[in-house]
C-alpha cells in the first residue's frame, strides 16, 4: 500500500482499528476480525519502509517519549510507536536480540500474554510454538504443557494470539524485527512456565501493585 507519509499511515491503521471497536467483553473471536484488519493493510516491504522514515523524521521530545514508553526484555527490545488513551490498541516494534544475547525467561519460556494482539514479521523469522498447559488449583501456577504445533516463521509471516492462548519462540534469526498491535489488558497478569526448570510464574505489571505498596509499607 503506498504512503506518503508515515505518521498518516501508522494513523490510517489506528483509524481502521477504531472501526472494529473491539471491547475488554468481546469473546477472542472479535480478534479473528481486527487480524483481517491489520494484514489487509500491512505490506511488509512498505511498512519497513514507513517505520524506518517515521523513527528518522522523529524531533528530540517524541524521539525521548517513545525511548521512555518502551522497555527492554531478556529476548528483545519492545518499541512502543503509539500509545494514544483514547483508542484501543498500541503498536509496538519488537526488535529481537541476537541470539547470543538472549536470557531465560521471556519469549523462550511458555507463556501467554495480558492483552490479545496480532503481529507480523518485518525480517529475520523465529521458530513459533504453541502449548496447552495444566494448572494447580490452589496455586494458578502452570505446572506442566503439552506441545500442539510448531512452525518455521518467515519475513512476511502474520498471525495472532488472544489472552489465554500460550506459545514460546524458543530461538529467532539474527535481526528479526516484528511490527505489533496490541489490544489494552484483558488481564491482570501473565503467567509462564519455564522449559529448563518446570517451574510456573506468574506476572503481574508494576503498574497493578501499586495499590498493594500502602499496606506492605
Amino acid at each position: 500500500m503506498p504512503v506518503s507519509s508515515p505518521v498518516p499511515a501508522l494513523s490510517q491503521l489506528a483509524q481502521r482499528m477504531r472501526e472494529i471497536e473491539p471491547t475488554r467483553a468481546d469473546p477472542p473471536q472479535r480478534w479473528s476480525e481486527v487480524y483481517r484488519g491489520v494484514s489487509s493493510w500491512v505490506d511488509g516491504a512498505v511498512l519497513r519502509a514507513v517505520l524506518r522514515r517515521h523513527l528518522a523524521e522523529l524531533d528530540p521530545r517524541h524521539a525521548e517519549a517513545l525511548a521512555a514508553r518502551s522497555r527492554e526484555t531478556t529476548t528483545h527490545f519492545a518499541w512502543c510507536l503509539r500509545d494514544h488513551a483514547d483508542e484501543p490498541f498500541t503498536f509496538w516494534l519488537h526488535e529481537y536480540k541476537p541470539r547470543h544475547e538472549w536470557r531465560p525467561g521471556y519469549a523462550d519460556s511458555v507463556h501467554n500474554h495480558r492483552y490479545h494482539f496480532c503481529t507480523v514479521i518485518l525480517r529475520g523469522g523465529y521458530r513459533h510454538e504453541r502449548y496447552t498447559t495444566t494448572t494447580d488449583a490452589d496455586t494458578g501456577l502452570i505446572t506442566g504443557v503439552r506441545l500442539t504445533a510448531r512452525t518455521e516463521c518467515a519475513a512476511g509471516d502474520s498471525g495472532f494470539l488472544v489472552a489465554q492462548d500460550f506459545h514460546r519462540i524458543p530461538c529467532a534469526q539474527d535481526g528479526t524485527m516484528t511490527f505489533l498491535v496490541k489490544s489494552r489488558p484483558v488481564r491482570r497478569w501473565s503467567l509462564s512456565w519455564d522449559p529448563t526448570t518446570g517451574t510456573g510464574h506468574r506476572h503481574v505489571p508494576v503498574e497493578a501493585r501499586l495499590g498493594e505498596l500502602t499496606g506492605l509499607l
